[in-house]
Formats: structure tokens, C-alpha cells, sequence
């Protein structure tokens, strides 16, 4: 098995060093060992830090991400949370939705004030009620269904 140095690892994946430094005390990754002052990682690294990545641009925290490796460090997907993630995401994108087009209707408006006109204050009300209903569902939310990661115990 070929061990790969942490500037390997950063050089192969587009990760910055500090970043999987951060990631291995998070408790994300292990480092296989060290070669001098630098830390030492076994070819799986990449497959973590692919998925640590995509977790992050799904909007997974890093404990949600870290809560998705089995005690081995190989993928332990909840199918029920990834369900509620692309939930998540199908929201946000129809927020994202609306803004864009309030932003082009703005951006487009005949009227002298943008106050004067009559869409554009009903979608400042819709921002607003959308916002206060968020809000009320993130504090009532859940916990997220991501087994805990066990770690071994030391012998």
C-alpha cells in the first residue's frame, strides 16, 4: 500500500492542507502515521475527502458529514437523512427561485419607485412571511437521522 503525504493528498484532491488538517481533528479522516513532521495517508483519504466535499456542497455540516463514515471510515449513508437533505434542497432552491425572479422584476420594474409597485411590495410580504416560516420550522425541525459514528474501543 503507497502512503501519500499530506501535500500529496493536497495536490491529488484540491484541498488545501490546512483544511485536511482540520478534517483529520475533527475526527473526519486518520492519518496512517508520519514521515518526519508530515502526516501520512493511506490511498482511501481520496474517497473521504471526495465525500466529505459533496457533503459540504449538499449543506451537511461537519458533524452530519462525520456522522456518515462507519467506525472503519467507509461510507455509512442514512437513506432517511439524505431524503431529508434533498427535501432541504428542493426548498431552498424554490426560495431561490423566487428571488431570482423578484431580483429580475426589480431589475426590469417600469414603475418611478420600486415601493410604487404593487409586486414588488407583495413579494417583500411573501419574502417576509417565508422568512418568519422558516424560521418557526427550523426551532420545531428534528434532529437529523445520522447514526452516531462509534469508534473502537481501545484494548
Amino acid at each position: 500500500m503507497k502512503f501519500m503525504d499530506i501535500s500529496e493528498v493536497s495536490k491529488q484532491t484540491g484541498i488545501a492542507s490546512s483544511a485536511i488538517r482540520h478534517y483529520e481533528e475533527k475526527g473526519l479522516i486518520t492519518s496512517v502515521g508520519r514521515r518526519g513532521l508530515k502526516r501520512l495517508f493511506g490511498p482511501e483519504v481520496l474517497d473521504q475527502l471526495a465525500l466529505i466535499t459533496l457533503g459540504k456542497t449538499g449543506g451537511f455540516s461537519l458533524e452530519e458529514i462525520k456522522a456518515m463514515f462507519g467506525p472503519d471510515g467507509r461510507p455509512a449513508l442514512s437513506r432517511p437523512g439524505l431524503h431529508q437533505r434533498a427535501d432541504d434542497l428542493d426548498r431552498q432552491i424554490h426560495t431561490l427561485e423566487a428571488l431570482r425572479d423578484m431580483i429580475r422584476h426589480v431589475a426590469d420594474c417600469p414603475a418611478p419607485s420600486h415601493m410604487e409597485c404593487p409586486k414588488f411590495q407583495q413579494l417583500i410580504r411573501i419574502s417576509g412571511r417565508r422568512k418568519r416560516d422558516e424560521r418557526a420550522a427550523r426551532h420545531a425541525k428534528p434532529a437529523r437521522s445520522f447514526p452516531a459514528r462509534r469508534r473502537p474501543s481501545p484494548s
